[in-house]
């Protein structure tokens, strides 16, 4: 072991660290792990230091920090594929004993706690990722019922043990990936648990994260009940991924058809949350919809009752009028020498009362004919309401092909290669109803549009109607 470690010209407090480092972890700085296609190598850094690697250009390839990051990352990449690959050819839920799982959870570990500040307490110094991982409840809340369910599990008494814990929840969760972009997008609060070069705080933690978005395809069952999460330790096995001389080129193509398979279910479940969302949006349309009309409902009833007031009025001013008629008609009878101006002012009211009965009468027929108005638009929203209620309802019944169109190409997907065709042709009929979900959303659209535009209308009438009555 001598001969790999590095020799240093004189100690100075930033080797003493790195070294204590090393001492603590397993990605030692005597070794680079890189990816030769998908295996693992180890190189001695005495071996490399003459020529750099030209892949961390903008690094010094000499900075053990840089070096550590860039060994977790790769570290990282082997380890979701393996566990990927793996666990298709399975084709069952994941358990805690699954070898593969066990070492993702390791490398994850790692990952979160390269670059930790340390923090002293009445025992010593701790260093733990449970603070980081803790941010997530803040900055997405539905991270909260993780959280909360960490902390109600019995016997987990280290915060090293929380941790361990929040990540197992959060794959089953298959939220682990949105989780790590959450918080390595906010490097502001990173930055009061990790230090500077750390690599949740560089752009290696931005790859993992990425990466972690494959494991949404896997389903995992993992009791934690009675696990010893606060003294297990976590060591990298590196025979899982040291390359094998038997290795065949068949491995190659079947990890082609692998990734295609998972590029489609990927596609099909982004297609998925699409459609939901189009649903949400146009159930939101229709409840909008319906209180429009609601709405109008009222201001038809309201009109109603205003047409019945001025037809009363009308029938009282048609009385007073055959009132006064009859009395004009009994006076000229009674006294045909009667002053010539009572009956001329008689003549004037007569003349007003019948000017304006004439009014009222003309007010009344505008009102009816807006209220018929009304009444024909609201039975047009009424239709276009029923016809989106068919189309949402119709929607929904694609919405649920699809899913299970879905679930039928992830059940395939773990079969042999004689199934390619059929998933070729479920494919096919996928895009065939994506096409017909995406004009019967254009046509809705539309039609949308058009009901808009009539319910702006009802309204401009409605405040017409109004300020007439007013």
């Amino acid at each position: 072991m001598s001969d790999l470690t590095p020799q240093s010209e004189a100690p100075t407090p930033t080797t003493d660290k790195i070294t204590q480092a090393a001492r603590e972890t397993i990605y030692l700085c005597n070794f680079r792990v890189s990816v030769d296609g998908e295996w693992l190598c180890l190189r001695e850094l005495n071996d490399i230091s003459l020529t750099p690697d030209p892949e961390p250009a903008h690094e010094d390839p000499k900075d053990p920090i840089a070096i550590e990051r860039l060994n977790l990352m790769n570290m990282a990449k082997l380890s979701i594929k393996g566990l990927i690959e793996s666990a298709l050819n399975l084709g069952r839920t994941l358990d805690s004993d699954y070898a593969p799982l066990q070492q993702f959870f390791v490398v994850m570990e790692h990952c979160l706690k390269h670059g930790l500040k340390s923090k002293k307490t009445f025992l010593g110094q701790n260093k733990s990722f449970w603070g980081p991982l803790e941010l997530v409840e803040k900055l997405t809340p539905e991270a909260g019922e993780i959280t909360a369910s960490v902390k109600d599990l019995p016997g987990l008494k280290t915060p090293l043990g929380r941790g361990r814990a929040w990540l197992r929840l959060a794959l089953m969760q298959k939220k682990l990936s949105d989780y790590m972009k959450t918080i390595i997008n906010r490097k502001d609060l990173l930055g009061e648990f990790y230090e500077p070069n750390a690599l949740m705080m560089e752009e290696e933690g931005a790859v993992i994260a990425g990466l972690l978005v494959g494991l949404n395809v896997i389903d995992a069952n993992l009791c934690m009940k009675g696990e010893d999460l606060d003294s297990q330790v976590g060591v990298i096995d590196f025979s899982m991924y040291l390359k094998d001389g038997a290795h065949s080129s068949k491995s190659t193509e079947g990890d082609g058809q692998i990734t295609a398979i998972l590029d489609q279910k990927n596609y099909v479940e982004e297609l998925n949350r699409h459609l939901s969302a189009s649903v949400n949006n146009l159930q939101a349309k229709v409840d909008a919809l319906e209180k429009s009309n609601t709405k109008l409902t009222e201001e038809l009833a309201v009109a109603n009752n205003r047409i019945i007031t001025l037809q009363e009025e009308l029938e009282r001013v048609k009385e007073e009028g055959s009132y006064f008629v009859e009395s004009s008609r009994k006076a000229s009878r009674a006294d045909g020498t009667a002053n010539g101006q009572v009956l001329g002012e008689t003549r004037k009211q007569l003349k007003e009362e019948t000017q304006l009965r004439l009014d009222v009468e003309k007010e009344l027929e505008l009102q009816i004919g807006m209220k018929q108005e009304m009444e024909l638009s609201m039975k047009m929203l009424e239709k276009d309401i029923c016809e989106k209620h068919d189309a949402l309802v119709e929607l929904r019944q694609q919405l649920d092909d699809v899913r299970t169109l879905n679930h039928e190409l992830s059940v395939k997907s773990q079969s042999s290669e004689s199934s390619a065709k059929q998933k070729s042709d479920i494919i096919g009929r996928l895009e065939e109803k994506t096409n017909q979900m995406g004009s019967i959303i254009k046509q809705l659209e539309s039609s949308e549009k058009d009901m808009a535009k009539q319910a702006r209308t009802l309204n401009t009438a409605a405040g017409k109607l109004l300020q007439r009555q007013q």
